[in-house]
Parts: C-alpha cells; structure tokens; sequence
C-alpha cells in the first residue's frame, strides 16, 4: 500500500485515530482522545504566535526509511513550504515534528521517531507529555529548551 491509497481511499476518511503506514505498506493506528486534540490545538496556537513565517501543519504525513510517519504537529518554514508546497506526504520533515504522547506509545517508538525524523531531515523534534512537560530534542541530542521556539 502506498501513502496516496491511504489518502484518496473513502474508508479512512474522518476517523477517530492517526494512521501511519510502515515501509512494508502496513498500516499502523493510533487512538486520538479529546485531551490529544486540545493539546494539538494549543500547541498550534503558540507556535503561531511566537514565529512569523512559516506555517503549521497538523497530522503532517512525512515519508521515511520506515514508511509514512504522521507528525502531530509540524512547522514549516517559509522556504520548506516554497520548495514542497501542501503535498502529501513530504519527501523531508519540516523543520519541526511535533509528538504527543498517548499511552499507547513506548519509549522505544518515540526514540525511533524521533530519530526518523531527524533523519529525515527536521532539526528539531518535540516529544509533549502535556502542555507543562515538552522533551525537546536535535540531531545534538537531548536540548534544554528549542532553539528554534526558545519562547
């Protein structure tokens, strides 16, 4: 299965949960709770307040060395959305890929996503537990704060 089957098939349209797809063309599911969407909405609403230019994604489909990944929030610079535009899924990751955890998601998982999308070019990656507790993280390692939203 290719990312583009996903996206135009009608059975996954609205549903409740994030779809992912591994390099295989297995699909892989993620359960969204009401709690997962307010802490997307907020953490898009500071993203665009503190930067000016760029633009913030949410659900931004990136493909990988292990299949499509789905960032839960992503900000793209002025440039980045100049050379890709809207499309799906994006040959990088922009310069931001946003997580936030769920309980169903392991540490082992995070760190391979994190790595993906470094990987793939993001230079920052941001694991939220809430909206008080962010890991930030670079191809440096673990960061104090972002330095791309020091704010």
């Amino acid at each position: 299965m290719q990312w583009s089957d996903v996206v135009d098939n009608p059975m996954f349209a609205n549903l409740p949960f994030k779809i992912e797809l591994t390099r295989f063309g297995k699909l892989l599911m993620s359960p969204a709770s009401n709690e997962h969407g307010r802490i997307q909405s907020r953490l898009c609403a500071q993203l665009l307040q503190q930067q000016q230019g760029g633009e913030v994604v949410t659900e931004c489909s990136i493909a990988t060395v292990d299949g499509v990944k789905v960032a839960d929030v992503a900000w793209c610079s002025d440039d980045f959305v100049g050379r890709f535009g809207f499309m799906t899924p994006y040959p990088e990751a922009p310069e931001l890929c946003i997580e936030i955890l769920s309980p169903s998601n392991s540490t082992v998982e995070m760190d391979e996503k994190i790595q993906l999308y470094l990987n793939s070019g993001a230079l920052e990656v941001w694991l939220v537990h809430n909206l008080d507790t962010i890991d930030y993280f670079s191809r440096d390692g673990r960061l104090q704060t972002s330095r791309l939203f020091p704010a």
